[in-house]
């Protein structure tokens, strides 16, 4: 078969793990933890919440972008949190 319709597994969400990089007292912050918390929960997806006051790197890269919400590692958004394209980049339909 060839690669273009061969289709990848989709990978178990539970194998994931959700970065969200915000400050204390960040209002968008606090409304992407929100998101991001009810879809690990139901998709069992792991959660890390990183403070980017404590690291330096991580304010040079995403300071005017937070909270930035990281699926293993690579960017998937900023600002604002779609519950839904979430659940999909977590391969949840």
């Amino acid at each position: 078969m060839s690669p273009l319709f061969r289709r990848s597994p989709r990978k178990n969400p539970a194998q994931s793990t959700v970065t969200l990089i915000g400050k204390p007292g960040c209002h968008l912050c606090e409304v992407a933890a929100e998101v991001v918390r009810g879809v690990c929960a139901e998709t069992g997806a792991s959660l890390v919440m990183e403070d980017i006051t404590q690291d330096a790197e991580l304010r040079r890269k995403y300071w005017e972008q937070i909270p930035v919400v990281l699926v293993d590692g690579e960017q998937h958004d900023f600002w604002k949190v779609d519950p839904d394209r979430l659940r999909r980049a977590l391969g949840v339909a």
